[in-house]
């Protein structure tokens, strides 16, 4: 299995994928040739939203040079077929959206025993990055997630990776969440005994040949500190 787990695959403001950091050239080397390829939802039951923004997905990768010969969708309308689905696929894109929305959905379609032996590409976009860890940090996210007893933090994922990412920096490194300031206060105390690996939109983990690593702009959190460990135009491997 190759992944790219992103933060976003799109340029800023833009319906085409971010060529930043070798992104488009490493996919093509990834995917020489025409293939099927599987668009795995965020949100099970919102049908247009997911056939809108598999569209777009679509779309952006034969504008970079693609070809499929399928792209089908996996939700709630075919959850019973996810592992003839998986089975059939050269690609892979995990959506983005919610994080335990898509996790409770990824465990109802038993996506993660369907992908143990995949051998494919994977593209992860936010949630769907993740997700794609063996357990996941779902990071707050909505009003009252953060103060809630019996919101979750921790969860079981795919185990594509064992690397926990945390997507989107430049949008949310100043958010405040049910009073809270979401990293220092929030993320910092979860990451007592965790890593976490936090990008923002343009960079991304590259899964190769059992190697992990990070392509642009990264930072670290361990232990309620954090530092940058990869600038832009960087690349940086895990141990």
């Amino acid at each position: 299995m190759i992944y790219f787990l992103t933060s976003s695959p799109f340029g800023v403001g833009s319906p085409y994928l971010n060529p930043a950091n070798q992104f488009i050239d490493l996919l093509k080397e990834a995917l020489p040739s025409a293939c099927s390829a599987l668009f795995v939802c965020s949100d099970p039951t919102r049908y247009a939203f997911t056939d809108h923004i598999a569209l777009d997905m679509k779309k952006a990768l034969e504008a970079a040079g693609f070809s499929f010969t399928g792209f089908q969708i996996l939700d709630a309308r075919n959850v019973g077929e996810t592992e003839a689905l998986v089975r059939q696929a050269g690609l892979i894109v995990l959506a983005g959206g919610h994080v335990p929305t898509q996790n409770a959905f990824f465990q109802k379609a038993g996506l993660r025993e369907a992908m143990k032996n995949y051998s494919g590409v994977v593209i992860g976009i936010s949630a769907g990055s993740m997700n794609s860890a063996d357990v996941v940090y779902a990071q707050p996210e909505e009003p009252g997630e953060a103060v809630s007893p019996t919101y979750q933090r921790f969860l079981p994922g795919l185990n594509v990776t064992k690397t926990m990412l945390l997507p989107h920096y430049q949008m949310v490194k100043d958010s405040v969440l049910d009073g809270m300031r979401l990293f220092e206060d929030i993320t910092f105390a979860d990451s007592r005994g965790h890593v976490f690996y936090v990008f923002p939109d343009g960079s991304y983990l590259l899964g190769w040949d059992g190697q992990e690593t990070i392509y642009g702009e990264a930072y670290r959190i361990a232990d309620g500190r954090m530092k940058q460990i990869c600038q832009a135009g960087e690349t940086w491997r895990l141990a």
